[in-house]
């Protein structure tokens, strides 16, 4: 029957072809001629064009449903082949795929159909450079461009703005949006474009770019940029009296020793860079002084200084200095290349100040060095071989210290004074409440942008308030820390550091690196030694897993602890098992010996290893399933809050009391999307056990039990921009876990726009350790991948000298909100009943003002309410504002800050400045200090039309500068007082004639104690005036008068010189130098003048006879 029927079967289809053979041709002869296969559309609708033979009627359909033959426009017959076009007017599509069929009208049988694609919303962001290379001139630019693309891959239709972030380089052309961070481009219709200039320094550049939730990251290479040699420096010769060089160092002039001999003295100062073959060399030399020394006599690493440090030109324009040679010595010598080697960045030698940047890579966290040094430096590709060294000569005292924000932006005092400038490491860091040693999140900021720092009195003020809590997207309480690693001066013995590192690299593809690397370092620092070698390594598992690995050990001399020894290891293995199941797991230890406090804080004696399983299960269900277990064997820090503390300051914390506890928690949840809102639902099960016996109830020790617990969230979206959220953990069995309380928590989210977003949460504790207690926060917060604006400082500035001087003008402003154009609220509330210090599994939390070393587990923070409000106003371009006011208080005390700050034009030519800053001390345990007040007041005169006149004015009022914590043991009256006016001028009636003015005084007051005030007045005079004879020849003469009344001090020096130019470079001058000091109180009157003779060459053509190395060839005229 089955074989009949088969049988049947194709004979009545084959007979069914042969008697009706014009059905099978008319099917052939239906076909859709528009849209094309697979073609792309730009908007959901189209014009079907189809064609088929005459007497016949077709239907179409769009994805399963007919398309209403309403839509039938012009119909067109051709006689000669008797085959029909017809064309469907308006059709609609859906986004992305579309299935158009064609069918004869009441047949069921699809006769052709086609597939076709309408662009939808972005699903995806692509960035890219068009070139791979630039040179690193500061001038040649890489070509960014972009593009959105749809779930499909295809380039989406919409507008947009992207926003664009580089770890170096700046953008160019006009900001789309100059309201918000960073720098941003629209994408018309899907494609954006932008040039991002390239810096001085040849490196490797991440750009990212992000939009909405998207966001993408390449590559650049920015190489050595084989300049023309360029050479330029003095040579100085002078034959007169020993103190009575006008010129030379104010310390030198009129020595105490009255040894006034006649001296010859030959002095000079060199820069050249330059190309030698495939190398770039560049080099500095001053035979008088450090490179890096300025006219305060400062040393600083990297010459770096703070906006409200730098001063404003008397004249100039409006160019841009970088110091491209710091070397805290005498000598800078740097040689480089593009390394030969694809994407291995540069090959280099080079003596100065440096960066240990190739020991703090991805794979690195227990062998991680991240420091500020001077000293030699060398790194080289040789193949997939990357091997760098470094070595530091004369390092001074390292300390790390981690701090407990209050709620305000400062001051921070640091546990030492007299900081090593420039050699400081700032970092803020989070982690859970109850997890000590786990950070989750590190970011380190920049000087100028993000804080000031006091290098003298040791403290930082940073540009935004910081909060003492933060709650993740899972609700979990974060705790803030600031940890600061930094170099102070210390006694004067002999410390070297050096180092080396060697990386086998794997792949070098973007995205996908993969290397082998090991790290030693040993630092000579007298009478205690620390040495630190280790090997790690990175294996990138496809696009979307990696494997890192690492051991570190370390031999560490602490006063503290003595000689210790101990290792540390870390295996992290996360990836991409199947779509949809994400998959990681971890292990990381640290004996209680193992030190290395130039990286990121962990817990010594602390093991915590897990494995964690999420799974997408459709759309809108995820599962996930944790196991995580903690060792802590290490030592407690000692609870210690003496003065002690204060006044004598550690590197590592005093041992306290022994660990020897465990923790097992496993949990199991679910994630469900009800509709627009989110329900989770974990179950959680922990197992605490203490394995020292003798405890009392004073311990803080653990004690041996079990608990399971019930966390529940609820997320709903009650607008596009407004959310609400709450989160309930609730311990189900009958005693709680002794670290982790039970808590509720509600909050709303109000996305004001697009990566800002101003929360409001309140957390309630209601069992365990913490009952009772309860946190309220309200701020203004980006999403965490927000970069910070690197061109505020450009863009806010109204002139090249004016260094955009108001409050918000240098800094990276990360959490505003923008009321209306140019109108920007920064705002920030924090509440705290009771005390969050209690015990951790780490030991017992305690105030202090800062912990030494690696004792962050200690900190805890009080209770306390703190708010901030804060307002900027950008949108004249000749005037520009901004105020913030923060007040803290607490039961430790309170502490407020007012800034304000204002830059305008009055006029075209005259130009105001006006800033005010007040605060106290924001540490735990450090009260009672005065205020500290800074105003300043200046105008600038410049007339844009006519230089000829150029004058500043300058005012500022100082109260209590220099208080630190040891003032507290002096009593109330130890504050201090400050008034400072200053004016200086330049005039140059013609090229012939030019003055210069200055005159300064300063007013201070001292109040040692409630009836003994000290009062000083010192005054400082400057005058001087140039005439050119002509060409060859000038007349100088210049006068300066310092007096001090109080001190029954003055001083008076004058000088009269002539010159004459031999040759454009070579100046011959001879004059007559006078000076005198009156000082009663201490070295008496002494005085000293004399003729003196010099010469002076300028260098660069002292190596013009080879080859002409160093010359700037003339620029040949343009016709």
């Amino acid at each position: 029957e089955g074989g009949w029927g088969v049988r049947f079967s194709l004979a009545n289809n084959n007979s069914d072809e042969e008697s009706h053979p014009e059905i099978s041709q008319t099917e052939n002869q239906i076909k859709i001629l528009s849209p094309t296969v697979n073609s792309v559309l730009d908007v959901p609708a189209t014009s079907i064009i189809v064609q088929y033979p005459v007497g016949t009627k077709i239907e179409l359909e769009v994805n399963g449903k007919k398309v209403d033959s309403s839509l039938i426009g012009r119909t067109e017959t051709d006689t000669n082949t008797n085959l029909i076009t017809q064309i469907w007017y308006g059709v609609s599509l859906q986004e992305g795929e579309n299935i158009i069929t064609a069918k004869i009208a009441g047949s069921l049988t699809e006769i052709t159909s086609i597939k076709t694609e309408v662009r939808g919303a972005p699903q995806k962001l692509t960035v890219e450079t068009i070139e791979a290379k630039v040179p690193a001139d500061g001038r040649s630019t890489a070509t960014v461009t972009g593009q959105l693309l749809d779930e499909n891959g295809n380039v989406s239709n919409r507008d947009g703005v992207v926003t664009l972030a580089a770890t170096s380089g700046e953008f160019e052309g006009p900001d789309a949006d100059s309201e918000q961070p960073g720098f941003q481009v629209e994408a018309k219709k899907g494609t954006f474009i932008a040039k991002l200039r390239s810096p001085l320094q040849a490196e490797t550049t991440t750009i990212r770019a992000t939009t909405l939730d998207l966001e993408a990251f390449t590559q650049v290479q920015f190489e050595t940029a084989l300049r023309p040699s360029l050479m330029t420096g003095v040579l100085n010769v002078r034959i007169g009296a020993r103190g009575t060089d006008y010129f030379g160092s104010f310390q030198d002039f009129l020595p105490a020793d009255g040894n006034n001999e006649t001296r010859f003295d030959v002095n000079g100062a060199v820069f050249a860079t330059g190309a030698i073959g495939e190398w770039l060399f560049t080099g500095a030399y001053n035979s008088n002084r450090p490179l890096n020394l300025d006219c305060n006599c400062d040393n600083r690493l990297f010459r770096s200084y703070q906006a409200s440090e730098q001063n404003y030109p008397l004249y100039g324009d409006s160019s841009k200095t970088e110091v491209i040679a710091p070397s805290t010595d005498q000598v800078y010598a740097r040689l480089e290349r593009s390394s030969h080697v694809p994407n291995a960045g540069s090959d280099y030698v080079m003596w100065g100040d440096y960066h240990t940047n190739e020991f703090a890579t991805r794979s690195q966290e227990f062998t991680s060095i991240t420091r500020q040094l001077h000293g030699f430096k060398g790194n080289y590709n040789l193949g997939n071989l990357q091997v760098s060294a470094f070595y530091g000569n004369n390092v001074e005292g390292f300390q790390r210290d981690t701090v407990v924000p209050d709620g305000t932006s400062g001051y921070y005092f640091l546990s030492r004074r007299l900081l090593v400038p420039g050699s400081e490491d700032v970092f803020i860091e989070l982690e859970e409440l109850h997890r000590p040693g786990t950070v989750l999140q590190r970011e380190r900021l920049s000087r100028g942008p993000d804080y000031e720092i006091d290098y003298d009195r040791g403290t930082l003020l940073f540009r935004e308030p910081l909060l003492r809590t933060d709650v993740d997207k899972d609700g979990n309480v974060l705790v803030r820390r600031i940890v600061t690693t930094y170099q102070f001066e210390s006694a004067g013995e002999d410390t070297n550091i050096y180092g080396g590192r060697v990386r086998y690299h794997l792949s070098r593809e973007f995205g996908k690196e993969s290397w082998l690397g090991g790290t030693y370092l040993r630092e000579d620092k007298g009478g205690r030694d620390f040495e630190l070698y280790g090997a790690d390594a990175l294996i990138s598992l496809g696009s979307k897993g990696s494997l890192i690995a690492e051991y570190a050990h370390s031999s560490n001399n602490s006063p503290e602890l003595g000689v210790v020894t101990g290792s540390a290891y870390r295996v992290e293995l996360q990836g991409q098992i199947t779509p949809g199941l994400d998959a990681r797991a971890y292990y990381r230890s640290a004996d209680t010996g193992f030190a290395n406090n130039a990286t990121v804080s962990f817990v010594p004696g602390q093991t915590r290893y897990g494995a964690q399983l999420q799974a997408r299960i459709g759309n809108t269900t995820n599962l996930r399933v944790q196991y995580d277990h903690e060792d802590n064997n290490g030592i407690a820090p000692e609870v210690s809050t003496t003065f002690d503390d204060l006044f004598n300051p550690r590197f590592d914390p005093i041992p306290g009391t022994q660990l020897d506890n465990s923790l097992t928690t496993i949990s199991a949840g679910i994630e469900q999307k009800i509709g627009k809102a989110t329900l989770g639902l974990d179950w959680i099960y922990r197992d605490r056990e203490d394995r020292i016996s003798d405890l009392s109830s004073t311990s803080s020790q653990l004690r041996l039990h079990s608990a399971h617990a019930l966390r529940s969230r609820f997320t709903l979206p009650i607008t596009n921009n407004l959310t609400f959220r709450a989160q309930n953990e609730l311990t189900l069995s009958s005693e709680t876990d002794t670290i982790y309380p039970d808590r509720t928590l509600i909050g709303l989210d109000w996305r004001v726009h697009p990566g800002v977003t101003v929360g409001l949460a309140q957390q309630w504790f209601t069992r365990g350790q913490y009952a009772g207690q309860s946190l309220t926060s309200l701020d203004i917060k980006g999403d965490y991948n927000i970069t910070r604006d690197t061109t505020l400082t450009s863009r806010f500035s109204i002139l090249g000298g004016a260094n955009g001087l108001t409050g918000e003008g240098a800094i990276g402003l990360k959490h505003i909100w923008t009321i209306s154009p140019g109108l920007k609220l920064d705002l920030a509330y924090e509440h705290v009943f009771g005390d969050f210090f209690g015990n951790t599994a780490a030991g017992e939390k305690y105030p202090q003002p800062y912990a030494f070393g690696q004792g962050a587990s200690a900190l805890g923070f009080g209770d306390g309410d703190s708010y901030s409000v804060g307002l900027s106003y950008t949108n004249d371009p000749n005037f520009k504002a901004s105020a913030r006011f923060e007040h803290r208080t607490s039961s430790q005390g309170s502490n407020t800050v007012i800034s304000a700050s204002a830059l305008g034009k009055i006029s075209p030519a005259l130009t105001a400045l006006v800033s005010y800053h007040q605060a106290n001390s924001a540490n735990q345990t450090i009260t009672d200090l005065g205020d500290t007040i800074n105003l300043r007041v200046g105008l600038a005169y410049r007339n844009p039309y006519n230089d000829k006149f150029n004058a500043l004015l300058r005012y500022e009022y100082r109260k209590n500068p220099a208080t630190i914590p040891n003032t507290i043991l002096l009593g109330s009256g130890t504050g201090s007082e400050s008034h400072v006016f200053a004016a200086e001028a330049i005039y140059a009636p013609s090229w012939r004639w030019e003055f210069y003015g200055k005159y300064a005084l300063r007013n201070s007051t001292t109040y040692l104690a409630e009836d003994l005030v000290g009062k000083s007045t010192i005054s400082l005079a400057q005058l001087r005036a140039t005439y050119r004879l002509g060409y060859k020849w000038d007349l100088v003469g210049e006068a300066r008068w310092i007096s001090q009344p109080s001190g029954d001090y003055s001083e008076t020096a004058f000088l009269v010189e002539a010159g004459y130019y031999l040759t454009p470079n070579l100046r011959l001058a001879a004059g007559y130098s006078f000076g005198k000091i009156n000082d009663n109180d201490f070295t008496g009157s002494r005085s000293a003048g004399g003729f003196y003779a010099g010469l002076t060459v300028k260098l660069n053509n002292l190596l013009g006879a080879f080859g002409g190395w160093g010359q700037q060839k003339v620029t040949p005229s343009q016709e």
